[in-house]
């Protein structure tokens, strides 16, 4: 018997190099960009341990559990690592990036979430590139939520490691991810003694082996079914328009917030400002004394297959997130999820304005 996901071509290193091409246009770079055969924790973390080592002063900013994450890698290379925190409802500004620069003189590695999905931010990365340009330092963005939601111009912006993932807002498969390298960052794997090599975390084997050997032979058998999958995520988002598809994103976003505050029943925004707010993803703060948890559960009970999750860790009480994403960045989806949403909130007690909601998403997308 023969299953058309079984029995494929095999995948060829020149259609390998079509499908990086196409990536690098989506991101508008002239880097190199590797696509990694894994999930978008592979490249995070291969390019923090190809670039950082004991020598390094790094510079990671948190502003969602991603960026706690990154700074545990950096302290884990040797690096010395300045954090800077702010309150998960808000966004860093280049303001506060520029000040931890000036009193830190000595960091040359600076770590940054674009949009942090898990908590609904987003960072102006576009001001802050400006700032860490012009203090030198190599610049390492996690755009894995944000790319294809909103603008992420690595070359424009003076990234130097841009990672990206499909599983969001491209629409696209989980199994592979992608990282844009600039020149200086594959300058300065090459002189860490210390970044990985001959490992699947290499990207120093990638660069040896792949880019410098003109894309002809890959280190080894390509996830096709993903690859695949990338492919057609990618001919999907130009078909559509890459704009078109972020303004459906933007328009999620705003959807969703405004169809929250005419709701009522005490569920607010958890990212205060608009201007702060992911597009890939909306966080609510659930009324007081209720929990997260049991009103996403009474909402899927209504439609399952809502993008209804309740915060992670320590929010799980509090926080609600619709992820409103890729295929799911539609008026429909959002109207659904704020319906089911306020029926839980109705079942618990609290009033809510059902059809102000539903007016508000609607005038939100006209």
């Amino acid at each position: 018997m023969t299953h058309p996901f079984l029995d494929l071509a095999p995948l060829s290193a020149e259609h390998f190099a079509s499908i990086e091409d196409r990536v690098a246009r989506l991101m508008d770079t002239s880097q190199n960009v590797v696509i990694m055969q894994g999930e978008a924790l592979l490249p995070l973390e291969g390019a923090i341990r190809a670039a950082a080592g004991p020598g390094t002063v790094a510079l990671n900013v948190i502003t969602g559990p991603y960026g706690q994450t990154f700074g545990d890698w950096l302290r884990d290379c040797g690096a010395t690592v300045h954090d800077l925190a702010v309150p998960f409802h808000t966004a860093v500004t280049a303001e506060q990036v520029g000040q931890a620069l000036a009193e830190h003189p000595e960091i040359d590695f600076v770590s940054l979430v674009h949009a942090e999905a898990a908590t609904g931010n987003t960072n102006p990365v576009a001001e802050i590139g400006e700032v860490v340009r012009g203090h030198g330092a190599l610049f390492y963005l996690d755009a894995v939520a944000s790319i294809a939601a909103e603008p992420v111009l690595p070359d424009a912006w003076g990234v130097d490691l841009c990672v990206i993932g499909a599983q969001k807002a491209m629409g696209g498969p989980a199994g592979v991810s992608a990282v844009s390298v600039s020149a200086r960052a594959w300058e300065r794997m090459a002189a860490n003694p210390n970044a990985p090599r001959h490992s699947y975390l290499s990207l120093l084997d990638w660069k040896q082996r792949w880019v410098d050997g003109g894309r002809k032979a890959l280190l080894h058998a390509p996830a096709q079914l993903e690859m695949l999958a990338l492919e057609a995520c990618v001919e999907r988002i130009e078909g559509e328009c890459l704009d078109a598809l972020m303004a459906r994103h933007a328009t999620a976003a705003a959807a969703t917030r405004a169809g929250t505050l005419a709701l009522g029943g005490g569920l607010e925004p958890y990212v205060h400002e608009a201007r702060d707010a992911a597009p890939v993803a909306t966080t609510l703060r659930a009324p007081a004394g209720t929990d997260a948890r049991e009103l996403v559960s009474k909402a899927l009970a209504v439609d399952p297959v809502l993008p209804l999750v309740a915060g992670g860790g320590a929010l799980a009480q509090e926080m609600i997130r619709v992820n409103h994403y890729g295929p799911q960045a539609t008026r429909g989806v959002v109207q659904s999820s704020l319906a089911a949403l306020g029926g839980a909130l109705a079942e618990a007690g609290f009033e809510v304005d059902l059809e102000g909601a539903r007016k508000a998403v609607a005038a939100a997308w006209e």
